[in-house]
């Protein structure tokens, strides 16, 4: 190195350990200073925790056997699953104790009532990522048969008409829509 880098070199060393030992007392303050707040207000969390669990504690029932509609007095359902920001799962049985083919299957809340039986919605999935995926079935509770009709991907869906032995169901997704026409 020649003189006047030499020069350059100790004078920003200098100034670089000025600036070093002139800060170090402020940021190492800074430091110990925000742990203890920290620490501080861990303290007071946990204090004001343990005042609330003492007022209020908090009871996880399961879910109880209930009727599902005055339309559909014969059945009832117990929740099942809940689909978080969306809906939920029921198991069926009829409220009469005979055994049924219901119990082997998983259905939403939409239950409309025709003069051939319940237009019933039974999940194909509980996974939430495979959702909505449903077939719209046909439960006769005379004969207890469960009959698929369609198969809707759609949370929005309605029965809109009903001609002689044809159903029309709408459908909408959000973005798009549609209909479904079935024999009976």
């Amino acid at each position: 190195m020649n003189k006047i880098q030499l020069i350059f070199h100790h004078t920003f060393r200098f100034i670089w350990n000025l600036i070093f030992v002139i800060c170090y007392p402020i940021l190492a303050t800074f430091g110990l200073v925000f742990i203890g707040l920290t620490y501080f207000f861990s303290w007071i969390s946990r204090l004001l925790t343990n005042l609330r669990k003492k007022e209020s504690i908090v009871e996880i029932t399961t879910s109880e056997w209930k009727g599902i509609s005055g339309e559909a007095n014969l059945l009832e359902c117990k929740q099942y699953k809940q689909i978080m920001f969306g809906p939920a799962c029921y198991m069926m049985r009829r409220k009469d104790g005979v055994p049924s083919v219901l119990e082997d299957h998983y259905f939403g809340d939409k239950i409309r009532v025709i003069e051939e039986g319940f237009l019933m919605e039974r999940w194909n999935t509980m996974e939430a990522k495979d959702l909505p995926d449903f077939d719209v079935c046909l439960y006769d509770p005379d004969t207890d048969k469960l009959r698929p009709l369609t198969n809707i991907k759609c949370f929005d869906w309605h029965l809109a008409e009903r001609e002689e032995n044809l159903l029309f169901f709408k459908w909408f997704d959000g973005t798009q829509g549609g209909e479904v026409q079935v024999a009976l």
